[in-house]
């Protein structure tokens, strides 16, 4: 079995700063992590591998310190970390992106075997678009389950995966024959600690690093910036809300008398609001 996990190296939200005068991220000086929510996916392929056996090879597109993140993934207990870099990927949107992902799952394809399942975060913290998972899934022509909460069971003899998907109102229990996409959902497993073996081996590994003409990509107009039909325009923090916190005192008073007093206050502040109510009653 051979599973490829998708990664990102993202900047540390918690530390991340606007410009207060270009209201663009200030990357200079923040710490960078690994997509939180590709942990989960990286931990769901690594149990799988566990318990069936095979390989896991773990793939990321961004600059030379996203070696970093891949020798992170390497400390879990991945098995290969491909790093895909070039100038032309500089600037892509999910499309872009998708598309030079489903071109290196390509070649790892030929170089190490073809993978039974992708897997990948349900999305990023510095993008929370969820588009690149099923991206990738529509140009390799992969089943996708997506936002999934569990893996069930895999059965490789029958080729078929069973999980609990996340849904309005609910679980959705889905079965899908591989090969397939899988991006799984946050706090869905306990991820692991790396054993001081995989750290020691990951600080010795060679990162396998391609360029664009290494990955097989020969249309460089669907990369980067001219491959992007959307464009970032301008990041900034909103701003803070001139009105102040209304406190109704509950103190030796009925529920039936707050509740009274909370819609008399909502209805002053919103008129509109009670005019529409008003006219949907009558």
């Amino acid at each position: 079995m051979h599973i490829v996990v998708c990664i990102k190296q993202v900047p540390d939200s918690a530390q991340i700063r606007v410009h207060p005068v270009t209201n663009t991220i200030m990357r200079q000086g923040v710490p960078t992590i690994i997509n939180p929510y590709d942990l989960f996916a990286l931990e769901a392929a690594l149990s799988l591998r566990d318990i069936d056996g095979g390989e896991v090879t773990v793939l990321t597109m961004g600059p030379p310190m996203a070696e970093d993140a891949l020798r992170k993934a390497l400390t879990y207990g991945a098995d290969r970390a491909v790093l895909l870099t070039d100038r032309f990927f500089a600037g892509s949107d999910t499309l872009a992106t998708s598309f030079a992902l489903s071109q290196a799952i390509c070649k790892i394809a030929e170089a190490f075997g073809p993978p039974d399942m992708v897997f990948t975060g349900k999305q990023t913290i510095d993008g929370d678009t969820a588009q690149v998972g099923p991206g990738i899934a529509k140009r390799l022509e992969l089943l996708q389950l997506t936002y999934v909460a569990k893996i069930a069971s895999l059965d490789l003899d029958a080729r078929e995966i069973t999980v609990e998907r996340r849904a309005e109102g609910g679980m959705q229990m889905l079965k899908s024959k591989l090969p397939c996409l899988v991006t799984m959902l946050e706090g869905t497993n306990e991820i692991r600690r790396g054993s001081l073996k995989d750290a020691l081996r990951a600080a010795r590994s060679q990162i396998v690093k391609w360029s664009a003409a290494d990955a097989g990509i020969e249309d460089l107009s669907k990369c980067g910036l001219r491959g992007s039909p959307t464009v970032v325009k301008r990041v900034f923090a909103p701003a803070s809300r001139a009105e102040k916190v209304v406190q109704i005192d509950t103190a030796d008073k009925l529920l039936r008398d707050l509740a009274d007093e909370l819609i008399a206050a909502i209805f002053a502040r919103q008129p509109a609001l009670e005019h529409e109510l008003a006219f949907e009653g009558a």
